[in-house]
């Protein structure tokens, strides 16, 4: 029995379940500092399949794997697909980055694999990847100009964005001051993007105030104090506007 819990090398989410647990607790804010989010992670992932494909409960050995930890990889073999598409990004590989920091005691290095061209296969650290794909997509003007044609849906997406930029700093650690200061201006300081947004999605302008907004309460942003307070004159006007629908 040890020498095949010694071979355990592939763990994921219970049988029947899927998910890594960190999404969770970053979108319900029940979480303090990253030992949280290694205890999600640790709680989700820590299932070892065997040879055979039968699953065992090997939390222990899950966070014994986790704490020697050299380096994280993550591999695209498609352009369609980003760090930014989808939560599960950031809860699996930025959930394993931030486990792997709070039990070993030190990051391990990260980085994304990109074949989408066979011809030219690249890799990148994570905090590269995220930079790239923040800058090209999250905050191109053209990009959000194309999601002001899609009304309610494309205010829900620039949402997102603020949310898993946040997210992903969490976990790795990966967004700057500058960063922080870029989204908030261009998603709802913008008088036009805001207007719009009002107009089509205010729920999704909320989100993206109090993202901001959490990001600078939890010490993630050092937001400045003009900003900061325009942010929240809006973030609270929205709110009175939110609560004079609901009634």
């Amino acid at each position: 029995a040890a020498l095949k819990e010694a071979r355990y090398r592939v763990f994921g989410c219970p049988p029947g379940a899927y998910g890594a647990g960190v999404g969770n607790v970053l979108d319900e804010k029940n979480w303090e500092n990253e030992s949280d989010l290694a205890d999600a992670y640790l709680a989700w992932g820590g299932y070892a399949y065997d040879e055979n494909g039968a699953a065992h409960a090997s939390k222990e050995a899950f966070a014994q794997r986790l704490k020697t930890l050299d380096v994280t990889v993550k591999n695209e073999d498609t352009s369609d697909l980003n760090l930014m598409s989808s939560d599960d990004f950031n809860a699996y590989h930025g959930g394993m980055v931030a486990a792997s920091r709070a039990l070993g005691g030190k990051a391990p290095r990260s980085y994304v694999g990109d074949s989408s061209q066979r011809s030219r296969v690249q890799v990148r650290t994570l905090a590269e990847e995220f930079q790239r794909v923040v800058q090209s997509e999250a905050l191109n003007p053209k990009y959000i100009k194309g999601m002001m044609e899609h009304g309610y849906k494309g205010a829900l997406e620039l949402a997102k964005r603020a949310m898993l930029s946040y997210s992903w700093d969490a976990t790795s650690g990966v967004m700057n001051d500058a960063l922080y200061n870029r989204i908030t201006e261009s998603y709802v300081l913008d008088p036009e993007v805001r207007e719009w947004m009002q107009k089509v999605n205010p729920w999704a302008l909320h989100e993206i105030s109090e993202t901001m907004l959490e990001a600078r309460q939890r010490g993630m942003w050092n937001a400045p104090e003009e900003m900061l307070a325009e942010l929240r004159d809006i973030y609270l006007a929205t709110e009175g506007d939110l609560e004079e629908r609901s009634e």
